[in-house]
């Protein structure tokens, strides 16, 4: 590229939440683009104005974090299938005339992180079981119903929560409380667990493995720690597991290359550098 690129991290937390701009530095420098990718705060109370004049920022593209994805998708003047499902955009540019566009590309990163780690993960699956009914249960139900599975079971503590996701992906989908789960499990291929429960400085997730078939894929995509007491407990029964981190890197690839034409790989290399940055062991 001739000119310098400037793309950004549009988050409502502090700037040091986002680790977009180390894996898009990282791309970067590894492809010889000239562009860089910077972190912006930007408050609440100010995004609807900051998104619905985009153009004015200076940018021509960004990643947007919590709480502004809604908010963000909103402003767009086109959004692609996902962000329309969801209602929400993680990944914003703007086109030739000018026009804001949005993408969701978290539940392409949850189906990149499964397709690099476990692959054939989605052959002969059938049913899965997604533990959480927030902004990641939606996008995850969005990807598994992309890749044909017949039944996606939502489990959440608040029922209706999970029934208003439910609603909105069709008769694929069913919710359910807790007390349906050892029943679920008994049939699942999939289990996701979606929620902060197993992240450090959070409780537990404590559930009954037992009535899960030792075949089941077992994923959480939470990565920190990398290995979520869901996952060792997994893995001690013998389902295989995939940890989370992954999803965090696979999103970010569609957006680096609609920014900058070339498709970047999710490497070993890319994996260890965010590892030390969240100070987890590999």
């Amino acid at each position: 590229m001739n000119e310098k690129v400037r793309k950004s991290a549009v988050t409502g937390h502090p700037v040091a939440h986002s680790r977009s701009p180390l894996v898009h530095g990282y791309w970067l420098k590894k492809h010889g683009l000239a562009g860089s990718y910077d972190r912006i705060d930007v408050a609440p109370e100010s995004a609807e104005a900051f998104f619905g004049d985009f153009a004015a920022s200076g940018l021509v593209g960004a990643n947007v974090t919590v709480p502004h994805k809604e908010v963000a998708a909103r402003a767009c003047d086109w959004l692609d299938e996902a962000a329309q499902s969801m209602g929400a955009a993680n990944t914003l540019w703007l086109d030739a005339n000018g026009r804001l566009c949005g993408a969701n590309t978290d539940g392409l990163g949850f189906l990149g992180n499964l397709d690099q780690l476990a692959p054939g993960w989605d052959v002969s699956r059938e049913s899965a079981v997604v533990l959480g009914a927030g902004g990641a249960a939606r996008a995850i139900v969005w990807a598994l119903l992309s890749r044909n599975f017949t039944r996606v079971h939502i489990v959440n503590r608040t029922l209706e929560k999970a029934k208003v996701i439910a609603g909105e992906f069709g008769s694929k989908t069913t919710a359910h409380d807790l007390n349906s789960l050892g029943t679920l499990l008994g049939k699942t291929d999939l289990l996701v667990n979606t929620t902060s429960l197993g992240m450090a400085g959070k409780p537990p997730l404590e559930i009954d493995l037992k009535p899960l078939p030792t075949s089941a894929l077992v994923t959480d995509i939470v990565y920190v720690p990398l290995q979520t007491s869901l996952l060792k407990r997994a893995a001690e029964r013998g389902n295989p597991t995939v940890d989370g981190l992954g999803m965090l890197l696979h999103q970010a690839v569609p957006g680096f290359e609609r920014w900058f034409g070339v498709r970047p790989e999710v490497d070993d290399t890319l994996r260890a550098i965010i590892l030390e940055d969240l100070g987890v062991a590999g």
